[in-house]
C-alpha cells in the first residue's frame, strides 16, 4: 500500500528539486525526506528516485507516482473544501501571488473588505472580515512555479493575444477581465505621427520611434516584441524599467513611445495621448488555484471579491480607449 504522505514528499521533490529545499518546505530534515523516499521505494517496488550528479531526480515510475499523486491530492483538497463549506469557512489564512499591476489595483480592495476597513455591505459575496492575505508580488512564471510548489494558494496572471500562456489542464482557472494594450506617446509627439487623441495607431507607421519597455526577464517584453515584429520592425529600445509608472512618465517627457496595458496605466496619465492599436493586442488577467481548492470557501471569499472589484475597474476605465 503506497503512503500518501510520502507520495507528497515525491510530489514536492519533483516541485523543488533537491531533498535540502523538499525538506525546507515541508519542515522536514533533508534525513527524514530521504528516509520516506526510500520506503516508498520499497512500498512501490521499484525505483522511484535515481541520483544524477550530486541530485536526484525521478524514474520513470517516479514521474508516474507524481502525475496520480497530483489527481490524489486534488481530490483531497476537494473534500477538504467541502467540509470547510458544510462547516461555514474556517476564517483562515490565502495566500496570494500577483503581477505588479494586478498587486496594486485589484489586491488593495481586498485588504479593505477583508480587514474591515472598508464599511462596504457584504452584497452576497460571503467575504469574512477577519479572513487573513498574505501577497507576494511575482511575475506570472513565478507565481505559476509558487502555485505549483504549494508556496501560495492563488496565482493572478496575465497572458496576451500575442503571448498565450499555458496552465496545468487540472488546475482551476477564472478570468476576470480582459483589456486592451495601448500606445501612450506625449501629445505633441502623437500630432507630429497624425494622430489624435484615441485614434488607432499603426504600429508599421511607427518604427522610426524609440521606445520604452520593461525588462527583458518580463512578459510584458516579450509582448511588445512580438507586436513589434508583427509590424515589420525591431524596437529601438532606450529605456526599461519594471514599473510601468517609469515608463509613461518618461513618454509624458517625449522620451519614447510605450505599449502598456490598460491597467498599467497610473491614475494621472497626463500629458500622454493614448491610441489603441489598429491590430488589437489585449491582455487577460486570470487567477490559477490547485485543483480541488476553488471551493473553499476561503479562497471562494476572494474570487468573488476579485470579480466584484474587477468589474467596478472596468466600469471605472470604461472611458479610455478601448
Amino acid at each position: 500500500m503506497l503512503d500518501v504522505r510520502r507520495l507528497r514528499i515525491l510530489q514536492h521533490l519533483a516541485a523543488y528539486g533537491t531533498v535540502a529545499a523538499t525538506a525546507d518546505a515541508l519542515h522536514l530534515t533533508a534525513p527524514a525526506v530521504s528516509q520516506h523516499l526510500a520506503a516508498l521505494q520499497k512500498e512501490a517496488g521499484t525505483p522511484v528516485v535515481e541520483k544524477h550528479g550530486r541530485t536526484l531526480r525521478l524514474t520513470a515510475a517516479g514521474e508516474l507516482l507524481v502525475a496520480h499523486t497530483e489527481v490524489i491530492l486534488a481530490e483531497l483538497a476537494a473534500a477538504e473544501s467541502g467540509l470547510a463549506a458544510m462547516k461555514g469557512g474556517r476564517r483562515g489564512t490565502v495566500r496570494i501571488s500577483a503581477f505588479a499591476s494586478a498587486a496594486r489595483t485589484l489586491v488593495p480592495p481586498l485588504f479593505a473588505r477583508l480587514t474591515g476597513a472598508d464599511p462596504a455591505p457584504d452584497n452576497g459575496t460571503g467575504a469574512a472580515r477577519d479572513l487573513s492575505l498574505r501577497l507576494s508580488v511575482q511575475e506570472p512564471d513565478e507565481a505559476l512555479d509558487a502555485l505549483h510548489k504549494r508556496s501560495t494558494d492563488l496565482a493572478l496572471v496575465h497572458s496576451y493575444t500575442v503571448l498565450p500562456r499555458s496552465v496545468p489542464a487540472a488546475w482551476e482557472q477564472t478570468v476576470l477581465m480582459e483589456e486592451p494594450v495601448l500606445l501612450a506617446l506625449h501629445p505633441d509627439r502623437a500630432g507630429l505621427e497624425g494622430l489624435t487623441a484615441g485614434q488607432p495607431a499603426d504600429l508599421s507607421r511607427l518604427a522610426h520611434l524609440p521606445w520604452l519597455t520593461p525588462g527583458p526577464e518580463t512578459s510584458c517584453y516579450e509582448m511588445i516584441q512580438r507586436a513589434c515584429g508583427a509590424a515589420g520592425f525591431v524596437p529601438d529600445i532606450r529605456a526599461s524599467s519594471s514599473d510601468f509608472s517609469v515608463l509613461t512618465a518618461l513618454a509624458a517627457a517625449d522620451a519614447g513611445a510605450v505599449l502598456v496595458p490598460r491597467m498599467a496605466l497610473p491614475d494621472h496619465t497626463a500629458p500622454l495621448s493614448l491610441h489603441p492599436l489598429v491590430r488589437p493586442v489585449s491582455r487577460t488577467v486570470f487567477t490559477v488555484s490547485r485543483a480541488g481548492t476553488g471551493k473553499h470557501p476561503d479562497l471562494r471569499a476572494v474570487l468573488d471579491l476579485l470579480h466584484e472589484t474587477a468589474r467596478a475597474l472596468d466600469d471605472r476605465t470604461a472611458g479610455r480607449p478601448r
